[in-house]
Order: structure tokens, then C-alpha cells, then sequence
């Protein structure tokens, strides 16, 4: 809408876990505007249904090498080679102002819509807070609500991957410094030099080497808490929520989850705890199920030994 209102007649977007992608392409398509979603290799192997979804919506894909970062950098690029013509739609709360704020003032409506459901089912606001972050804009979506209820904790859960000293992670609050990414200073996953470390997860969408300047702020001010969460923990609390709720979860939110289980054994009867669940895990289900797949065969070539 807001590039209709702009007189753009394109809208250019990069996408990871490729929900943002598909949404773009079917509000494009909707509104009757060119799209060209930028994705990196990797990604759309891995996310492959939402990459058919977007084509079948009309939108042109454009692959680069790489992952998420790779793409958004391409995104970019092609926006300011064609200013007059194109729209840049920034879904994550990252990038050059004012993108981080727009998407963080419209992610919100997760927060006010969590507040107005506590007061009915509790009469009350939650205890606890809970979100994955890769980039933040879902977890800054829930938390911006609450920021002023200082009885709320706002706990932020980051990808560990392969494990937190590993080297292979995107726990950007736990292991970055600060430096400036894509128009804006967060902290960064980086070298001695500057040059950026690549990040990795299991979950596609908490692949970045940076994070929400505003959830930055919030780590520093100690107002919100983060933690992190492996590859094997987020894939066992898929299968664990899928098994006890019917539920297919991302697995991006998959990591919030896992560390639910860690927190509650801490917290007494009667904590009221809201897990941000940011989006649907069927584009995950191969993944998952290749996981499970090769540790039962682990399991069983360790059994015959």
C-alpha cells in the first residue's frame, strides 16, 4: 500500500526462510505490482514449497549465492539501481532507517494482540515473554507491547547451532561486537578485521550476522534477557509440538520453544508464559524428518556395536 501510495509501480524483497517472500508476491499480486523476490542458493533448496508459491503468485526470483545476508545485500542493490521506479520491502527490523522502524511499528500488532488476549483469558497481562530472534522482527514485534511493563520479562532465544563455541551459530547477542551491516549499527558476527563471520541455524529465517538495533538497545539497558538454543534442541521441540499438540511449528520458533521447556522448571506454579509461535513449520517437515531419520540410525549402528 505504501508504495501504491508512492506512485511505485515495483517492489523489491529478500527472504530467507521465504514467508516474507510469499507474502510479498500475494500482496503484489493483489495490488497488480511487478515483484522480484531476491533469495540466496541455499535457501531456496531448503525452502523449496514457499519458493513455488511465490512463482506460482507471479513473482520473479532472482538467486544469488548464499544465504539470507547474501540476498538482502543483492536486494538492496537493486533497489537503488531503479529509485524512481522501485519499492524496497524490508521485512526484518534491520537495514537502513526507516526500515527497522517501519516493520517493527507493524510487526506490533503481535504485542497488542497478545495483550488484548491476556486480559481475556487471564485478566491480566503475561508473566513472561518469549521469542525467537534472528534478525528480530518478531520478537520485537511481541516485546515492543510490553517495554513499559517492567513486571514482564522479555526473553529473546537465539540459534546456538552446531553449539555456542562452535564457530557455527547465529547467536549475534551472545558472541557479537558492534559494528554497521546494511545500513545499520548492531551488534555483528565479525573477525578481527571487520569482515562478516557466516552465520548458521537449522532454522533458514535466524540466519543473520546482525540484529535489530532497537533489541540491541533493549540487551543493553537490560531490559530484555537473550539466550540461545542448538540445532538438536529446536529440532526436538518440533517433533515434541507436533507430537503433544498437533502443532507443526517453524523451526525458527522452534528454538523459543526449546527454551520454554529450560525455563519453566525454574519459574513456580501458576507463571503465565506466552511463546511467540512466528510461523508455520510445513516448509521445515523434510528437514526435521531427515534429522529424525539419521538419529535412529546412529542410534541403531550404536546399538549394534
Amino acid at each position: 500500500m505504501l508504495a501504491k501510495r508512492m506512485g511505485r509501480k515495483r517492489v523489491v524483497a529478500a527472504t530467507g526462510a521465504g514467508q516474507h517472500g510469499v507474502a510479498t508476491a500475494a500482496a503484489c499480486a493483489k495490488l497488480d505490482l511487478d515483484c522480484t523476490i531476491v533469495m540466496g542458493d541455499v535457501d531456496m533448496e531448503r525452502q523449496s514449497s514457499n519458493v513455488l508459491l511465490m512463482k506460482l503468485f507471479g513473482a520473479q526470483i532472482t538467486s544469488v549465492e548464499g544465504t539470507f545476508k547474501d540476498a538482502t545485500s543483492e536486494a538492496i542493490r537493486n533497489w537503488v539501481e531503479d529509485l524512481d521506479r522501485s519499492y524496497y520491502l524490508a521485512g526484518t527490523a534491520v537495514g537502513p532507517h526507516p526500515c527497522p522502524t517501519i516493520v517493527r511499528q507493524f510487526q506490533s500488532v503481535i504485542g497488542k494482540e497478545t495483550r488484548k488476549q491476556a486480559m481475556e483469558k487471564w485478566g491480566g497481562k503475561p508473566d513472561v515473554v518469549v521469542a525467537c530472534v534472528g534478525s528480530g522482527s518478531n520478537a520485537l514485534g511481541i516485546f515492543h507491547e510490553f517495554i513499559g511493563d517492567e513486571d514482564v520479562r522479555l526473553i529473546g532465544v537465539e540459534a546456538a547451532g552446531v553449539g555456542i563455541d562452535s564457530g557455527k551459530h547465529s547467536a549475534t547477542m551472545a558472541k557479537g561486537v558492534i559494528g554497521v551491516y546494511h545500513g545499520a549499527m548492531s551488534y555483528l558476527l565479525q573477525d578481527d578485521e571487520g569482515q562478516i563471520i557466516g552465520p548458521h541455524s537449522i532454522g533458514v529465517g535466524l540466519e543473520y550476522p546482525g540484529v535489530s538495533p532497537e533489541l540491541c538497545f533493549l540487551n543493553d539497558i537490560g531490559r530484555a534477557e537473550f539466550y540461545s538454543v542448538t540445532d538438536e534442541e529446536a529440532l526436538d521441540a518440533y517433533g515434541l509440538v507436533c507430537r503433544l499438540e498437533g502443532i507443526c511449528p517453524a523451526l525458527e520458533a522452534s528454538h523459543a520453544l526449546a527454551y520454554v521447556g529450560k525455563l519453566c522448571e525454574g519459574l513456580p506454579n501458576g507463571t503465565k508464559v506466552v511463546v511467540n509461535c512466528s510461523g508455520g513449520g510445513n516448509k521445515d517437515a523434510k528437514t526435521v524428518l531427515n534429522y529424525q531419520l539419521e538419529k535412529q540410525i546412529a542410534a541403531h549402528l550404536h546399538y549394534s556395536h
